[in-house]
């Protein structure tokens, strides 16, 4: 991940991280991310991200902090002991902790018990949690999330012949009339940047249309309904400007009802209210009015305009008469993006957690095994 003006060297690789050097244009820099499917995958980058943390972040030794790390409820063991032993060892931490997203993002909104639903960039996920563990059992994955609204987002600028500029390559740009022809000069002298680079400044220009524009509709879409929803004006970063009409519906509808996205081979893909459902189904049944009464809702995925309230009202008609329906959803942005943080943050200062940590003495006892003992 090329991320801060500040480089990081890691086995001949010059890693640049952070937001502000990630968007300078540089020859041949790739675009990587340490993680795959929410599990480390690129220790090397993801050792240079934590030295540029303590480094220009904490500016402190490692060896004066205990440190409690999020991981996906699915992460393996070897990757769980990996990581304890990257910590103690070369990072000679004084104590240590691991604990699963679900379980933080339920601290974080005051709750141990309820179904987590976490849709972010890769995928949208259900987890379960009771009393502060995950039920495995329990766990639903789908991979519609917003990678895949950027994708029905390209789609829909590739058909409407709408070419994607990202900010680095305009130099000047006139004010055009809607739905003229954009009237902008493009920078001289640009470096010659890898595809990768180029292709995540175009999705950060998606990103930025899918959050001012898009619209999840509150019931099933409906070609009629949608044709008299108000348009939106959007307006590109080289000038283009036109209005969004129906589209802006279309487009998020396939979060929650898959069966008409084009593309989707099988269609056996679930949606989201699904997704929530069928999790709560494979739980014990004595748990589930639980899990009903704090559905939370987490990832920068759930921010869409309408995302809440339709999966609010698709729950509300499958929830057994028997049991009471609660959405929890943070209204800040930050916290629906942050969650587990701010989880890590309260559970890492309360007095009764002190006893959990893995001390470096238990470390040194009982090897980087003591991980799977110590953190469920």
């Amino acid at each position: 991940m090329e991320l801060d003006g500040d480089k990081e060297t890691k086995s001949g690789k010059v890693y640049y991280i952070d937001t502000n050097s990630l968007h300078v244009p540089r020859e041949n820099t790739e675009i990587v991310s340490p993680l795959k499917n929410g599990m480390i995958e690129d220790w090397g980058c993801f050792q240079a991200i934590l030295d540029h943390t303590y480094n220009k972040h904490i500016k402190s030794e490692p060896n004066l902090h205990p440190v409690l790390m999020s991981e996906a409820p699915w992460n393996t063991r070897a990757k769980r002991e990996k990581l304890t032993e990257l910590m103690f060892e070369h990072y000679t931490i004084p104590a240590f902790f691991l604990c699963k997203t679900a379980v933080l993002t339920a601290f974080a909104n005051g709750r141990s018990t309820g179904l987590v639903l976490d849709s972010g960039a890769t995928h949208t996920t259900a987890i379960p949690v009771h009393d502060g563990y995950i039920l495995q059992q329990g766990i639903v994955k789908s991979p519609l999330a917003g990678d895949f609204i950027s994708m029905q987002c390209r789609e829909l600028f590739q058909e409407m012949n709408i070419e994607i500029i990202p900010p680095y390559m305009i130099a000047a740009k006139e004010a055009v009339r809607e739905g003229a022809p954009p009237n902008w000069k493009k920078k001289e002298k640009l470096p010659q940047v890898s595809k990768s680079w180029h292709s995540y400044m175009c999705n950060e220009v998606i990103q930025d249309f899918q959050a001012s524009v898009l619209q999840v509709s509150d019931s099933p879409y409906d070609e009629q309904v949608a044709a008299q929803m108000p348009t939106v004006h959007y307006e590109m970063p080289n000038g283009y400007n036109t209005d969004y009409g129906a589209e802006r519906l279309r487009i998020p509808e396939g979060l929650f009802d898959p069966s008409n996205v084009k593309g989707l081979s099988g269609n056996t893909m679930l949606g989201v209210g699904h997704v929530v459902t069928t999790s709560i189904g494979m739980c014990d049944i004595d748990i589930r009015p639980g899990l009903y009464g704090s559905v939370i809702v987490t990832g920068g995925n759930t921010l869409l305009q309408g995302f809440t309230d339709r999966l609010n009202r698709e729950l509300s008609q499958k929830t057994p008469p028997s049991m009471r329906l609660k959405l929890i959803a943070s209204n800040s942005t930050m916290e629906r993006r942050f969650s587990p943080w701010i989880g890590g943050s309260i559970l890492a200062s309360l007095g009764t957690f002190q006893q959990m940590w893995i001390s470096k003495q238990e470390y040194e006892e009982g090897g980087k095994q003591c991980v799977e003992r110590k953190c469920p």
